[in-house]
């Protein structure tokens, strides 16, 4: 039997804004705002989320 691996990952962002560090998840169902200046980082698109601050490192 074959275990398969998700195809979903974590993302760590950067905010463009205060530089806060946070990590989201890579198909996302609602807005991700930063917890530290409430600026937008990511929104969900039905699929993957667009990502709208920089890309730290995608975790598995």
């Amino acid at each position: 039997m074959e275990v398969r691996e998700p195809k979903s990952k974590f993302i760590k962002l950067r905010c463009p804004k205060c530089k806060n560090e946070q990590i989201v998840f890579g198909k996302s169902a609602s807005k991700i705002k930063c917890l530290v200046c409430g600026r937008l980082l990511a929104e969900p698109t039905g699929g993957k989320t667009k990502v709208r601050a920089r890309v730290l490192e995608v975790l598995d």
